[in-house]
Parts: C-alpha cells; sequence; structure tokens
C-alpha cells in the first residue's frame, strides 16, 4: 500500500526497524550488561542501578518459582509506579508467568472480576489494599498474596519516617500470619541459578491487559511478547531515547501507554526512570527541577495542571525535551503554553491498549501539524475506511473509521474469540475511532464513533468544539456531550473548569462560541465544576457524565 507519511519522517528514523526475537524481560538484562552501574531508578532519592535491579529481579524470580510459579500461570500486580512494580514485571516475565497490570484504585467488585477473567490466582500488592483483598479471598481464592509497603526502597530516613505518618492516619492495617500471605522481601533473600527459569518465546503471551472498561465491560487484551519489543523499540526510536536520558516515569505502569513509553523504553535504552507513584503538580514540578528528566510521556490533563499551576516558573523545567501526548486529544493551547514554559517540545500521539498502545505521533522535531495524531510508527499502516461495513478504502480526506495493523497489534482477547473476529480482520485492527487522512499522511482523529452528536441532522465532532472552548482565556478544561432532545436529536452541553480565581457566565462561554463555530456546533447548556471526571490515566470519562444526565432526568439514553 501507499505509505504517504513516509517522506514526513525525521532523518534518522527508518520506514522499517528490526525487532529481536526475544522475550521482552531481555531488555533489562541487557542494559544490565552494557550500563551496569548506570542508574535505573531513582525514588525519591534511592539510587538502584541496572546491576542492582537485576539481581533484585532474579531474586524475586527465584521467590516467585518457590511458591510455584510456573511458565502460563497468570500473576497480578496491583502497584502503583514502585520498585517493586518494576521487579514484579520481570521477574513474573522471566518465569515465563502472564503478567496481568491491576488499577491499585479497583474497589472489590472490579477486583474480582478481573482476578475470575484473567484465572490469576498470585497477587503482588501494597498491604494498604490487603483489607479490600481479603475479602476478595473469601469468595475468590487466591493462593498466594505477596504484600511489600510503599518505603521498603525508599532512602533510610524516609524508610523510618513512613510507618510513624502511616499509624498517624490510621493506614496501616493488621495483617496475621496467614498460609496464603507472603511478603515481598522475604521472596528476595534467596538467589538461585538463572537456568532455573523458563523464558518465554516470543511469541507467548506476556500481558494481560485489561482495557479501561470505559466502553463496557473490561477485556483482556493479549499482548505477546513480540508486541511489546516492537512497541518499544518503535517508541525509543521516534522519541530518540538513549542511555544518556532521564524518563519521568509519572504514567501508570498498569496502564500500557506508561508500561511501554515509561518502563520498557527506558529499560531497553539504558535510560533513567524517575518513579513517581502518582501525579501531584507539586511533587511533578519538584522532581523535574531536582532530577532533570529530559523525557516526560504524559497525558493533556498532566500538563494543563503544570501550565496553571501558581509558581510554576519557579521551577527549572529547563531539562525536558521531549514529550509526547496520549489517551486523547492535546488542544493547541495547551501544547504552546507547555512548550512556552519548558523549552522542550510536546507532540500528540495515539494508541489503543489493543495496540500495545502507541501506534502514531507527530514528529518531534519535524513537520507536524495541529489537530493531527501525526504520522504511523514504522513498520505500522493505518487506512480510513467505511464506517458501516468496514471494508472499502475511503480517499483522502474522507472521514470514516481508522484502522491499523502492524507488528504491535494484539494477539487478540482473552477467552473472546467473538469479540476477536469483530475487530480483527485480516491483520487490521478496528479502532472504533473515526479519522481522516490528509494528502501527506498525517491523521486526524474526529471523534470516537459513539461520542459523535447529531444535533439538528448535522454530525457535531466534539473535539472541534472543545478546541474552541479550550481557546477561550478563562477555561482551564472542557469537554462536550451530546443530551437527547427530542427537538433537535441531540442538544450539545459544555462542562468546564475555571482558571483558578476565574468567574465567568454560561452567556459568555456561548456568545465566545457563537463568533467561531456554526450554530448547530454551539453547545446550548453550560455547566462550570470544580473538576472533570477521569481514569486514573487523566482521560476525561464521557460517558460517566452522560450517565449523570440520564439519572437527572429518570430516562435512558
Amino acid at each position: 500500500m501507499e505509505r504517504p507519511w513516509l517522506k514526513y519522517y525525521e532523518s534518522g528514523i527508518p520506514s522499517s526497524l528490526a525487532y529481536p526475537d526475544q522475550p521482552v524481560n531481555a531488555f533489562l538484562d541487557q542494559s544490565a550488561g552494557g550500563f551496569p552501574d548506570s542508574a535505573a531508578i531513582l525514588f525519591y532519592g534511592r539510587r538502584i542501578s541496572f546491576r542492582e535491579l537485576a539481581d533484585l529481579i532474579d531474586r524475586f524470580a527465584q521467590g516467585l518459582v518457590r511458591l510455584g510459579v510456573r511458565p502460563g500461570d497468570r500473576l497480578a500486580v496491583m502497584l502503583p509506579n514502585i520498585p517493586e512494580c518494576v521487579i514484579s514485571f520481570y521477574a513474573a516475565l522471566k518465569v515465563g508467568a502472564i503478567l496481568v497490570m491491576t488499577n491499585p484504585l479497583y474497589v472489590e467488585r472490579e477486583l474480582t472480576l478481573q482476578l475470575e477473567d484473567s484465572g490469576a490466582d498470585a497477587l503482588v500488592a501494597l498491604d494498604l489494599f490487603y483489607p479490600m483483598i481479603d475479602r476478595v479471598h473469601s469468595h475468590r481464592s487466591i493462593k498466594h498474596l505477596i504484600l511489600t509497603r510503599v518505603n521498603e526502597f525508599l532512602p533510610p530516613a524516609l524508610k523510618l519516617l513512613y510507618p510513624i505518618k502511616a499509624k498517624f492516619k490510621g493506614e496501616w492495617p493488621s495483617i496475621g500470619s496467614k498460609p496464603w500471605i507472603h511478603w515481598f522481601r522475604d521472596l528476595l533473600k534467596e538467589k538461585g541459578s538463572p537456568d532455573f527459569f523458563t523464558p518465554a518465546v516470543s511469541d507467548a503471551v506476556a500481558l494481560l491487559q485489561y482495557t479501561g472498561g470505559t466502553t463496557g465491560v473490561p477485556k483482556g487484551v493479549m499482548l505477546t511478547h513480540r508486541n511489546l519489543v516492537a512497541n518499544t523499540r518503535q517508541a525509543a526510536s521516534w522519541i530518540g531515547v538513549t542511555s544518556n536520558d532521564r524518563v519521568l516515569a509519572v504514567l501508570p505502569f498498569f496502564h500500557a501507554y506508561g508500561l511501554i513509553a515509561c518502563l520498557s523504553v527506558s529499560v531497553a535504552s539504558g535510560a533513567t526512570m524517575i518513579l513517581l507513584p502518582r501525579f501531584s503538580t507539586h511533587e511533578v514540578l519538584k522532581a523535574i527541577d531536582r532530577y532533570r528528566p529530559t523525557i516526560f510521556p504524559g497525558v493533556q490533563a498532566m500538563y494543563v495542571a503544570i501550565n496553571n499551576f501558581p509558581g510554576t516558573r519557579k521551577f527549572d523545567l529547563s531539562s525536558i525535551r521531549a514529550c509526547i501526548s496520549g489517551a486523547g486529544p492535546l488542544h493547541a493551547e495547551v501544547q504552546e503554553r507547555f512548550e512556552a514554559l519548558t523549552g522542550g517540545k510536546l507532540v500528540e500521539g495515539y494508541g489503543l491498549t489493543e495496540a500495545s498502545p502507541v501506534t502514531h505521533a507527530n514528529p518531534i522535531h519535524g513537520k507536524r501539524k495541529q489537530g493531527s495524531i501525526g504520522l504511523p510508527f514504522p513498520d505500522t499502516d493505518a487506512k480510513v475506511v467505511d464506517l458501516e461495513n468496514g471494508v472499502q478504502d475511503l480517499p483522502v480526506g474522507a472521514v470514516g473509521e481508522l484502522v491499523v495493523r502492524g507488528p504491535q497489534v494484539m494477539e487478540g482477547y482473552w477467552q473472546k474469540p467473538e469479540e476477536t473476529r469483530a475487530v480483527l480482520r485480516e491483520g487490521w485492527l478496528r479502532t472504533g475511532d473515526m479519522a481522516r487522512m490528509d494528502e501527506d499522511g498525517y491523521f486526524f482523529i474526529v471523534d470516537r464513533k459513539k461520542d459523535m452528536i447529531k444535533s439538528r441532522g448535522e454530525n457535531v465532532y466534539p473535539r472541534e468544539v472543545e478546541e474552541i472552548l479550550y481557546r477561550h482565556p478563562k477555561v482551564k478544561e472542557a469537554v462536550v456531550a451530546g443530551l437527547p432532545d427530542p427537538f433537535a436529536g441531540e442538544t450539545i452541553k459544555a462542562y468546564i473548569v475555571l482558571k483558578e480565581g476565574e468567574q465567568a457566565t454560561s452567556e459568555e462561554i456561548i456568545e465566545f462560541c457563537k463568533k467561531q463555530l456554526a450554530r448547530f456546533k454551539i453547545p446550548r447548556i453550560v455547566e462550570f465544576r470544580s473538576q472533570l471526571p477521569k481514569t486514573v490515566v487523566g482521560k476525561v470519562l464521557r460517558r460517566l457524565l452522560q450517565e449523570e444526565e440520564t439519572a437527572k432526568s429518570g430516562g435512558t439514553r
């Protein structure tokens, strides 16, 4: 097929890459051999070299083997971005197990569903989650629970302070001695022979990555070692990550975006990860000022928070050279302000869990286009097809469904053959996103098929309206949704978060839109909020806003 995008690749980025036939955990062993004394992890001042990290992984892998974890077993990991999460990830793969990365914010019902669907019977988690896990265990047996404390790898002073603070806040749960409970630190005590481990073959499933559930019941996406190796190489090549870089790893590793863009890319490149367990604007600014990261993968909400944080200019952000924003659109005003603050480059990218996850990005230093997700990665094909059947290729400029194929595309959904057949056709993955491609091969996401608003017989794409709202000088964040209307079909409602200290009226916002949008695209209702509902990654949950409206009206959408 024609690939017009190749002529806009930056110098040094090939149209095709070599992908080693190896398990993804081999990247760690290679970096430990090539950069043994370099820092692999910086965690609140604690430095862990690649040599030390490799040793910890070997020890924990041996501990898993002693517990009876075998190739093909599913091991769930319910941890924030702390060293134990990194160790667990690579150790599980080293013994041939399949990872199930689990959101630490899950409630009992969500955790139970994921453990049951994946068949995981071993779980690594923080001790703070024990009370809920114990309740889950009462009706879904977990053979092994491996607990750790968030202070385990902190520097000595902070390690001593944490228990005092936790007890003062009443956060430290009482955990008795039970045969199914083990402590992470105990599994690190003995080191066995590396020959005891069973390395996975590259086409074996490495990860069951559950979709976010924003469109229904989450499904386990089967990502192979080959998928993860490919997307790691693609992302590292596109950003130009080397062993001299430092990556700010605040995107959660239990999300495919953070797992590849922060964890795997860093390890494969011999770069240093600056681990932060959660996003706090002040903590992130302090980390940038102190540890001087060069790469900062994130989502728009993170960059918005930094742009609008009081006193941002007191921090030195000049180390940042490249950022890719994913998990939703990047609006021009946010991009421009962040680049002015840091002097670095912030570009929009695109992906989905089913593609490991990244498929597109704008060039870091080359030609980029506002509102575009950029160009397909090396070895990645993309096209726009008709919405009805998904068979007919559409011409340049036409809006249809985006489909992609490449070495990063999933094996399928775990134990869901019908759902797999619905989205995978002859190697092409149906994304569910409406898009268009221009004559240069740049792709533009118009919106999710399900999010398109039908207003007065016209199609309205939320992203276009939101772009205008973000240009209002008082608006910090904005999202629009279509609400049922017996006359117009759907009425457009805007949900607005204002910048700190600002005040505005609905009339003022609507009047602003009238000057820049066709009449049928103008929001008719405006609601001001202190915050918008988001996933833990920072993606706005439009669905929840619509469900709130349905509940208010007492009807169904």
